[in-house]
């Protein structure tokens, strides 16, 4: 007997860990096997039982905040279903369409547009996906670069605020929400360029077709167009940062806001289209919310176990100081994101590393911007890769035959990772500048 348990924290850890993979690997979706790991243990242990498992997941669902999580969602698709992606688009090409790569540009700065009002890359990665593969392939650009491209771009949407990513981090980890979207804002920025610059590259050496410049007065008017719908991010961020409603409050109201844009303003959405984001949403939704219940009762029996403490009791001998360990963590997360939805990961893996954080000192803002992009990446890498898969399979190809174009992709990408490491100012300075309270 190990402080009253049948099992030592190595045995448990063992049991889990060992399960855990072992139904990934057999394919089991990632939400069924974190539970399925968890099932054993509750049997084995008498002070514990099966109804462990039902009630620390709906404990989980328990949490104002995750309601944040299907209203961006839902905002996402009611812009796709409402004619505002379009608007965001024509935008995009009339300010970057001129340049080598032209619709592959237009691809990024969409993303970059899309992110600051869906906060999801996998809905990010479906719609723009069935939009520019196709078109980008038609005018003569390889198909596997079609998909790289948009897989890659569509990560921006969880480092960009408002993050739902970011939303589930400050709940479960107890970080402003606030500070997080505006610590955000450069990274998303430099990482944009990072995929603009490649897709210069690409274009140089492949002679990829561009649109004519164009005018003053086109730009003019396609961004008069856009403008409400560019609004919503500023609404979010501002509204969360000033105190004028929660995150969950900011993902209701810019689902009013993106209703009445669609309805009222642009009116390109009736009920048909109203009631499909309702059910994308709902599908999308009830999957990540799946995983958020399950990995909470697989991460409950870790701190059950003091499994973390166990696991980290040699690392504090390192002295690896606040630049290793955000080098550790990022490695931590960049191969966890390989397996594992970024959700559950947080939940799991980011409780694990928290207390080492701190322990040298490491601003929890700081912490999150680097796990957060780290578990991004992990979207467009294999054998996970969520959005990368949704790409590909839209685009009709392996993932296998992408992964040369992502892994030139994810160079640049990775050295602003590595950036924002070295050079923790990259993600605190604005948060600092706007809101000094939220510098831990």
């Amino acid at each position: 007997m190990f402080g009253g348990n049948v099992l030592s924290p190595a045995e448990a850890a063992a049991i889990l860990f060992v399960l855990f993979f072992g139904l990934l690997a057999l394919r089991v979706p990632v939400a069924f096997a974190l539970g399925l790991a968890v099932l054993p243990i509750t049997l084995i242990e008498p002070r514990l039982g099966p109804l462990l498992l039902i009630g620390e997941t709906f404990n989980a669902y328990n949490s104002f905040i995750l309601l944040a999580v299907p209203f961006f969602l839902l905002t996402a698709n009611l812009m796709n279903a409402g004619g505002i992606t379009n608007r965001l688009m024509e935008l995009a090409r009339t300010l970057v369409g001129h340049v080598p790569g032209g619709l592959a540009q237009v691809n990024v700065v969409l993303s970059f547009f899309f992110a600051g009002i869906s906060g999801s890359s996998t809905a990010d990665a479906a719609s723009q996906s069935k939009i520019f593969i196709p078109a980008q392939v038609k005018l003569g650009m390889d198909l596997r670069f079609s998909v790289a491209i948009t897989a890659c771009s569509s990560v921006l949407a969880v480092i960009i605020p408002p993050s739902i990513l970011m939303i589930v981090w400050g709940g479960i980890l107890t970080v402003s929400i606030g500070g997080l979207f505006l610590a955000g804002i450069v990274p998303g920025i430099m990482i944009t360029l990072a995929l603009m610059g490649t897709v210069y590259v690409y274009a140089k050496r492949r002679n990829y077709p561009v649109f004519e410049r164009a005018t003053v007065r086109e730009i003019l008017c396609a961004a008069a167009h856009a403008i409400p719908a560019l609004l919503t991010p500023l609404m979010i961020v501002s509204g969360k940062l000033f105190g004028w409603f929660t995150a969950t409050e900011s993902g209701c109201i810019a689902v009013l806001y993106a209703t009445v844009l669609s309805f009222v303003v642009y009116r390109e959405m009736d009920a048909k289209g109203f009631w499909g984001a309702l059910l994308d949403t709902g599908r999308f939704a009830s999957v990540a919310l799946f995983c958020v219940g399950t990995a909470s009762a697989f991460g409950w029996l870790l701190a059950y176990y003091q499994i973390p403490q166990h696991m980290l009791a040699g690392v504090a001998t390192w002295g690896l100081g606040i630049t290793g360990t955000g080098f550790m963590v990022a490695g931590v997360f960049l191969i966890v994101g390989c397996f594992l939805d970024a959700i559950p990961s947080i939940i799991i893996v980011g409780t694990i590393l928290q207390p080492m954080t701190r322990a040298v000192g490491m601003d929890q803002i700081h912490f999150a911007l680097i796990g957060i992009i780290s578990l991004a990446f992990g979207l467009v890498t294999p054998p996970y890769g969520l959005c990368l898969m949704i790409a590909s399979h839209i685009g009709g190809i392996r993932v296998i035959d992408a992964m040369k174009d992502v892994s030139i992709m994810l160079v640049p990408m990775l050295s602003v990772l590595a950036l924002v490491i070295l050079f923790p100012d990259l993600v605190l300075a604005i948060p600092r500048l706007a809101a000094p309270g939220m510098i831990n």
